[in-house]
């Protein structure tokens, strides 16, 4: 197996377990200061890695000019309003609902990389388009007539929330896989400088609506920034080998165990017509890959 691969892959389990972890343990907190909260436990996690590895000195971003920061400003930008958006659908929408809806970011990776970095579009990926837009289709499904999922789609706030996170995550994908490989920052660099850009980003609102307790779930915040410090260094080796294209369908196929986990452990109904729609999605994304 391809070593991108290989962590692609590793990266859609961690992530698909930490976004029931989300809805199971953290549905109370404002989705700002939560961010922040794990973010921070993330950096700390990482921190040690990053020093070991890589170490700090000024030659790190030497070269570095208004354009390459702006790619790492804007990766960093659209990472956490993406997450927040997410957070909001999941709080009030089913995980097993809003997941298949907000996994479909290849679908925007894919013209991003086409118009500015010169990826080619085939026909098998113009049917994994379709696919996935199908996807969006199924996890709406109401009896009652031919446009009513969409009908559904259109009026869901969830819905809604998670189609523009997924937008973001495009941005975001391409951004990760442009600062890896164009601009060549390191791997055990670029995590935690993500994870602390968008806790930065976050801040001034997670300060202006604070949760009202913190201190008794401080071991579930620390297990929290170890899960995403892990699945960010999993998604950055990816992003590092592999094209955007490529790395973020296999890394969204989390949809498939976020609804797994939402419908077994959490009780959330229609859970087989969610899981043939995460399918779906999956199965999208993945001719899209090709």
């Amino acid at each position: 197996m391809d070593p991108g691969l290989g962590f692609a892959i590793s990266a859609a389990f961690v992530w698909g377990f930490y976004i029931y972890v989300l809805k199971r343990s953290f549905s109370n907190y404002p989705p700002a200061a939560l961010t922040v909260l794990i973010n921070a436990f993330a950096v700390a996690w990482y921190l040690p890695v990053t020093i070991t590895q890589t170490g700090f000195s000024s030659d790190l971003f030497a070269g570095f000019g208004l354009s390459e920061l702006g790619v790492v400003a804007l990766t960093v930008l659209s990472t956490a309003v993406a997450f927040v958006l997410f957070l909001h659908a999941i709080s009030i929408g089913d995980v097993s609902y809003v997941t298949p809806i907000n996994k479909i970011v290849p679908m925007f990776v894919l013209p991003l990389e086409v118009l500015l970095l010169g990826q080619f579009l085939t026909p098998i990926q113009v049917v994994g388009v379709v696919v996935a837009t199908l996807a969006v289709y199924v996890a709406n499904y109401d009896p009652g007539g031919f446009f009513k999922p969409f009908v559904k789609a259109a009026r869901s706030r969830p819905a809604q929330l998670a189609l523009v996170s997924a937008m973001c995550y495009a941005i975001s994908d391409v951004g990760k896989r442009v600062s890896l490989q164009e601009l060549a920052i390191p791997e055990t660099l670029w995590v935690p400088l993500l994870l602390f850009g968008v806790l930065l980003v976050l801040l001034p609102s997670a300060i202006r609506n604070p949760p009202t307790a913190v201190r008794g779930d401080l071991p579930k915040l620390a297990l929290g920034g170890a899960i995403v410090a892990l699945g960010e260094h999993a998604t950055t080796l990816a992003f590092a080998l592999l094209p955007a294209s490529i790395a973020s369908p296999v890394i969204n196929t989390q949809a498939i165990v976020a609804v797994v986990l939402g419908g077994l452990l959490l009780g959330e109904r229609y859970f087989r017509l969610r899981l043939v729609a995460a399918v779906l999605a999956v199965v999208g994304v993945t001719l899209i890959a090709m």
